[in-house]
């Protein structure tokens, strides 16, 4: 599996999990430079707070 984002692969994975549909990639095939720090936070009763 992998993310795509403007072209780039940004994560991939043969060890996603599927939770509704939605694809989780392992930390560590995520490439971290595409990513910014937030102050948002969510909730979710089966994955707690993100």
């Amino acid at each position: 599996m992998k993310a795509i984002w403007n072209g780039t692969v940004i994560a991939e994975s043969d060890d996603t999990v599927v939770v509704e549909g939605n694809h989780y990639f392992p930390a560590g095939s995520v490439k971290k430079d595409y990513l910014l720090p937030s102050n948002t936070k969510t909730m979710c009763s089966w994955k707690g707070e993100a």
